[in-house]
């Protein structure tokens, strides 16, 4: 039973006002030199490849306001059955310009922005070109940075698939090798891995090549390349075949991303969906609350009841504010679970597993959560912490509101937030409305939250205690040279 009254969680805002800020003028911008903080990057061969010889690309501006159909973009008829079956209504942006230039064959830079559809614009082409030329080998690749985005691509795949038993495996770190070299073993159609795993396959399982790939993605590049991956991809572009078709698809076209295009693909095409990068969708509403910080538990316990039945997601900064703020909801009667970088690959996994079927309401995230994972049908955001920019802000936020549904953002701002909340607000380029609180009713769970404190703190201490050792240990491996080992490479931090 609610602690207090619950009132309608669509109660009446303050409409967004729009506000004086700077236009910013799109550019193109002299690409800069990498220096020895950057990643590394691949580098071309000095053997001439199809990869090499050009580097040529059109730009193409997404229309939007073309409505087609699947079969519009050239895709099959068993192929729009199955979008049609998993609820697809009609194509995205990206996936209208960027289909029918794979099926005609083009190497691709895809610029989208997560829960832009852009799975679905690789996949499509990959399973239609395996369905036209049917083979028992290794057909694609799909190089992700995080093993959460992977298993997402894995199920697309299988999903989009299904009317064909198309065969996938996925190969991340943290899992294990044997069993996954017996699946590599069974002639998988197509491969989603992380490229350390990846790589230890290629080093270590007997038998297993990439020679008759045929078509390679890099999907979230620009990620794995923050990840330090640049030199595992280095290698394993030296061992695929040349006659192959490349996806590129990356939020950022960044200087590394660049090079990696370079040495990966031939005489791109690149489709740029993004047209403002600060941009949020219209069925968006955001909104914030200014509390003092002393009272934020109080508040988030009254969110959770306003908005009772709903999915949300609450983002925190740090991991450890992440579990707290998990036990004390918890603690309160809310079905809420963790997620974050240091838990187990079977947690994560099972954290998202029973978000998605909604036997939990709650997911309590770093921003492990806000990029690359699909998780649909998100009611509402709530920034417990505010992010540190306004680019982590959108990606936060972008988890509500997606494929046409409503949503809504709500951010906690106390009064040490102020600066960094008006930062946010100018790069959006309107102020956002107040979410309508009455301190008095929210106070009157003060008890109730400072009893499930006093848990959280008792439960907490518990959890450093047992974690103690094992924490050192992870720390003094990290600690050498600064860098996580192959197989820790696709864990997020967050």
């Amino acid at each position: 039973m609610s602690l207090v009254k619950k009132r309608k969680a669509d109660r009446k805002l303050h409409g967004d006002e729009a506000i004086p800020s700077k236009k910013v003028k799109h550019t193109t911008s002299m690409p800069t030199m990498p220096t020895a903080l950057d990643p590394p990057i691949p580098q071309p061969s000095s053997e001439p490849s199809p990869a090499t010889e050009s580097t040529s690309h059109v730009e193409i501006e997404a229309n939007s306001h073309a409505t087609k159909s699947f079969q519009d973009l050239g895709v099959i008829e068993s192929l729009c059955d199955a979008c049609t079956a998993l609820g697809y209504k009609a194509p995205t942006p990206i996936q209208t310009e960027a289909i029918p230039l794979a099926l005609q064959g083009r190497d691709l830079i895809g610029l989208a922005e997560t829960g832009s559809g852009k799975t679905a614009a690789f996949a499509l082409p990959i399973l239609q070109a395996l369905m036209e030329s049917p083979r028992s080998s290794l057909f694609g690749l799909c190089l992700a940075p995080t093993r959460e985005l992977a298993y997402q691509i894995a199920q697309a795949f299988e999903a989009l698939g299904s009317l064909i038993s198309v065969r996938v495996a996925v190969v991340v770190g943290g899992m294990d090798m044997i069993s996954q070299s017996i699946a590599l073993g069974k002639k998988p159609h197509i491969v989603v891995a992380t490229p350390g795993r990846l790589l230890d396959h290629l080093e270590n399982t007997k038998g297993f090549s990439l020679r008759s790939i045929k078509h390679l993605v890099m999907d979230e590049a620009d990620r794995l390349l923050d990840l330090d991956f640049g030199a595992i991809i280095t290698k394993i572009l030296k061992v695929l075949p040349r006659e192959r078709r490349t996806y590129l698809f990356s939020a950022t076209m960044t200087s590394n991303v660049e090079s990696l295009q370079r040495a990966s693909l031939s005489n791109p095409l690149r489709v740029s969906i993004s047209t403002n990068k600060y941009q949020t969708v219209s069925t968006l509403l955001q909104s914030y609350c200014f509390i003092p910080h002393k009272d934020k538990d109080v508040y988030v316990a009254w969110l959770m009841n306003e908005f009772a039945s709903k999915s949300v997601i609450i983002f925190t900064r740090t991991v450890n504010e992440t579990q707290r703020v998990a036990i004390l909801l918890r603690a309160l009667g809310y079905g809420a679970i963790p997620l974050h970088g240091q838990l187990s690959q079977s947690s994560r996994l099972g954290a998202l597993g029973k978000f998605r079927a909604r036997s939990r309401d709650i997911l309590v995230a770093t921003d492990v959560a806000a990029r690359g994972l699909d998780i649909p049908s998100v009611d509402v955001v709530v920034n417990f912490d505010l992010p540190h920019n306004a680019e982590t802000y959108i990606h936060r936020v972008g988890r509500s509101a997606r494929a046409g549904k409503s949503g809504h953002a709500i951010s906690m701002v106390t009064q040490y937030d102020v600066e960094l909340f008006q930062r946010i607000e100018v790069a959006l380029g309107k102020k956002l409305g107040e979410y309508e609180t009455d301190r008095e009713e929210v106070m009157v769970l003060g008890d109730h939250v400072g009893e499930a404190q006093r848990m959280a703190i008792r439960e907490m201490k518990d959890l450093h205690e047992k974690r103690g050792t094992r924490g050192a240990t992870l720390r003094g491996r990290k600690a050498v040279g600064g860098k996580r080992g192959r197989d820790d490479m696709d864990r997020d931090e967050g």
